[in-house]
């Protein structure tokens, strides 16, 4: 997973103010074209799975992927030998890996829903509106000027591309701000002694993973009752 938007420990520090809505956008392009392959994936066990069950599927393996992604960093960044350069720079590969862990999920349940995914402006703001939780649905709303739950199916799919555009300008200022903030604690969390920052780096990532995972649920409502 390439991770060379990074220059070095610096860059994680600029990450937040320059670089994350560039990292938003290359993660989308390159999980766009994942989402048939993620959601094929979590109907192998079962083929005749529900939309219901896929979904939560997706959800387990969201949650566990992201966990043992900071927990694995946060481990090998406090390993004796390992300089606070070297482990600011891990974080930062990680930083790239969540983001991407988490447009995959983002995109895919939107699939399952039956949400269109055929602009790029609709992308952003499934992922936007979905990682910025009740901030970025009342954003989104409010903007729209659609009321009612489910913003998922209810904006994004009706709303032409030209207010989503602005509506995508609003939740990139709020993105950069919130999710370079969390990331930042979590960065230097896992720079803790080997195993503390484990436990922070795997605990935080679950944390957000689950925050994530509500905000999903919120935004698109009950699964349909067949494929779509």
């Amino acid at each position: 997973m390439a991770v060379d938007a990074f220059d070095g420990p610096d860059a994680v520090e600029e990450a937040p103010a320059g670089k994350v809505l560039q990292l938003l956008d290359r993660a989308i392009e390159a999980q766009s074209g994942l989402v048939s392959k993620n959601i094929a994936r979590a109907r192998q066990r079962n083929p005749e799975a529900t939309p219901a069950q896929v979904i939560r599927s997706l959800e387990r393996m969201y949650v566990s992927a992201l966990a043992g992604s900071g927990a694995a960093v946060g481990g090998s960044a406090a390993a004796p030998g390992v300089g606070t350069g070297v482990a600011l720079a891990l974080s930062a590969g990680e930083f790239l890996s969540s983001l991407e862990l988490s447009t995959l999920y983002a995109l895919s349940i939107a699939e399952v829903h039956g949400v269109p995914l055929d602009e790029v402006e609709r992308r952003r703001t499934i992922v936007m509106g979905i990682m910025l939780g009740g901030s970025g649905s009342g954003t989104i709303t409010k903007m729209a000027e659609r009321t009612g739950q489910h913003w998922g199916r209810q904006v994004v799919a009706k709303v032409p591309v030209e207010t989503l555009k602005q509506i995508n300008k609003v939740l990139g200022k709020n993105f950069v701000t919130k999710y370079g903030t969390k990331q930042g604690i979590i960065v230097l969390g896992r720079v803790a002694p080997f195993g503390i920052g484990a436990a922070i780096g795997g605990g935080a990532n679950a944390a957000l993973a689950t925050l994530t995972v509500r905000a999903g649920r919120r935004a698109f409502g009950p699964p349909p009752a067949e494929w779509l």
